[in-house]
């Protein structure tokens, strides 16, 4: 009987460590720039925890409109066994419906400096990350990935790989969607803002080489054109990248799906 109970506790333990998961953080991040805290969720692998931490990769992770810190979370609950998995922390910040710029006529939405400066900058400081572009990689849905892709362009220093899940990257056909004037101003009275703040006009500030770049959309997404559009720029200017469509829609089931294929892409970055 005893060691009926012994074999018993054995396995229970066995099972504790199994499941033991990466922690899930919720910290507010101070924003000189902006004057102001900024909410973000830090998942975190357990080696990066132990009492010798080892050093792991990052992946910014950023929300669509409407989300915030916590979107990513909800949409693939798994992500803590993930970082666990492959040894990679996860970084969600909630970047607002700011489209991730520095806004020219808000000067209170100032999220491309946060995100690519101050938000990188904390989380080297405070976590067991590997503080270099070959081990930083962000993607986002929607909104966030337009913002991913306009930051890590223009940012080539600080990020190694980006990726856009149905990404607006081509902000002009929707003039009128997504508080987007808020931050650019009316369309038919700053084009010029408009056409500069698109990703789709990046493209020439790209080598090939610069970035490993990772692209997808569904094929009843309503940005798909206009990620077909980026896609054609890539090809012209010889920029290397990977591009996928498939069936699916601006949805939650489209992104829990498209981020797998995220994390596959730029765990063979960080390990190349």
């Amino acid at each position: 009987m005893k060691s009926k109970h012994f074999l018993l506790v054995f396995l229970l333990q066995v099972v504790a460590i199994s499941v033991q998961a990466a922690r899930v953080d919720t910290v507010f991040v101070k924003s000189p720039s902006m004057n102001k805290d900024i909410k973000v969720v830090y998942i975190l692998p357990d080696k990066t925890m132990a009492e010798h931490p080892q050093a792991c990769p990052v992946i910014y992770l950023l929300h669509g409109y409407s989300g915030n810190a916590r979107s990513w979370i909800g949409l693939k609950p798994e992500l803590p066994q993930i970082a666990d998995e492959k040894g990679i922390i996860f970084v969600c910040p909630d970047g607002k419906n700011s489209w991730y710029w520095d806004s020219p006529k808000n000067p209170a939405y100032r999220y491309e400096t946060f995100i690519s400066s101050e938000l990188v900058n904390y989380t080297d400081t405070h976590y067991a990350t590997i503080p270099e572009k070959r081990a930083r990689a962000i993607s986002g849905l929607s909104m966030g990935g337009h913002g991913a892709l306009w930051n890590a362009i223009r940012h080539k220093d600080i990020f190694g790989a980006a990726g856009s899940m149905s990404g607006g990257v081509d902000i002009r056909p929707f003039p009128n969607n997504w508080e987007m004037k808020k931050q650019l101003g009316e369309l038919t009275a700053n084009e010029a803002v408009w056409n500069s703040h698109a990703v789709i006009n990046q493209v020439d500030k790209l080598a090939n080489g610069d970035l490993a770049l990772i692209i997808d959309c569904g094929e009843s997404d309503f940005f798909l054109e206009v990620n077909k559009e980026l896609h054609k720029r890539l090809l012209a200017y010889k920029i290397d990248h990977d591009f996928i469509t498939r069936p699916g829609g601006h949805t939650g089931t489209y992104w829990n799906n498209s981020l797998d294929y995220h994390i596959l892409f730029f765990c063979k970055f960080f390990n190349r």
